[in-house]
């Protein structure tokens, strides 16, 4: 018997210490096994949709579970429709992106009554399911709003804000966090608040006109990095780089987030980090598998930390992320 450490262990005749049976991991990959899991983002032609996907595929694909993948491509009807299809094909867990709070809703409810654990990821339904993973939104909106506010101190306190879709929840929860900051700053005039549906286009020609008719704005309130192109865009072209103060969002890729800081065309832009948050989503898929749990019998959230990217971090090994790095 060899006492070291204060404890008893059993050595064999040749000195190896026998091998140990853990109880736990046969159920746990046998719960896992054969599993199939539905993903169903907006569009997958953007880094957010294709980083969670990358994710959630090396974290579950070597315990066996399957991947299936429904893209709507920007259609909420297709959207509506692949959701209903899914329903009947009865995947163990289908994992949504709600284009906004309605949409989904009935079907998301369907579907836990149905036997299928669900993930809503980033933008949520007005159907609260047994899993959230995703940005704080409210958050994003007073930190983004608090920075251009600052940065318009002793300037013309004018700003703009370019919204994304107005159904859908990340656009109204970011909105409610500007508006928390703009109630304590009096001063700030907000010469325009459009919505440009997360289109870079449509965002480069709103701020066109609002440029055009307020030379002096000092910020901008945007709601998405992947549209805050055009905001970027426009702003570059009217030779005010530097002098209009772009905050905007996203999921914190190489290209779309660190690279636009660094050359100038975004200020701040807060990274909802996901990996980080596919990281979250298999995890709790795992454990829904594993536990058991009835579908609908519980709700949780699950809030990823932000990452503000500024220029004093965007060159950092690890600030973001790429697909082949994910």
């Amino acid at each position: 018997m060899d006492r070291s450490g204060g404890g008893l262990v059993r050595v064999s005749a040749s000195g190896a210490g026998s091998g140990l049976g853990e109880p736990f991991r046969e159920p746990y990959l046998k719960a896992l096994q054969g599993k199939v899991v539905a993903y169903l983002p907006v569009a997958m032609s953007f880094d957010l949709a294709q980083g969670w996907l990358a994710g959630i595929k090396r974290e579950l694909e070597p315990l066996g579970v399957k991947i299936v993948v429904r893209d709507p491509n920007w259609s909420t009807n297709a959207g509506a429709q692949a959701l209903t299809n899914l329903i009947s094909e009865k995947p163990d867990v289908i994992i949504a992106h709600n284009p906004d709070v309605q949409t989904y809703a009935k079907l998301l409810q369907k579907a836990e009554s149905s036997g299928i654990d669900v993930v809503q990821i980033n933008m949520r339904s007005s159907y609260p399911t047994t899993v959230f993973v995703g940005a704080d939104w409210i958050e994003i909106g007073r930190k983004a709003t608090t920075a251009v506010v600052d940065f318009c101190k002793g300037k013309s306190n004018k700003i703009a804000i370019i919204q994304g879709q107005l159904s859908a929840a990340a656009s109204a929860y970011t909105l409610k966090g500007v508006e928390d900051v703009l109630a304590r700053h009096s001063d700030i005039k907000v010469v325009s608040s459009q919505a440009a549906d997360w289109d870079a286009s449509k965002a480069k020609g709103i701020t066109q006109t609002v440029l055009k008719q307020n030379p002096d704005l000092c910020g901008i309130v945007g709601f998405w990095d992947g549209m805050d192109i055009g905001t970027a865009a426009a702003i570059k072209e009217a030779g005010l780089t530097g002098k209009v103060f772009l905050a905007t969002s996203g999921g914190g890729e190489q290209k779309g987030a660190c690279d636009q800081v660094k050359n100038g065309s975004f200020d701040l832009d807060l990274s909802s980090d996901v990996p980080t948050q596919a990281s979250n989503m298999a995890a709790m898929i795992k454990w829904l598998l594993v536990s058991g749990l009835k579908p609908g019998s519980a709700k949780a959230s699950i809030y990823t930390t932000l990452i503000p990217i500024t220029k004093d971090n965007a060159a950092a090994e690890g600030t973001c992320w790429t697909l082949s790095k994910g």
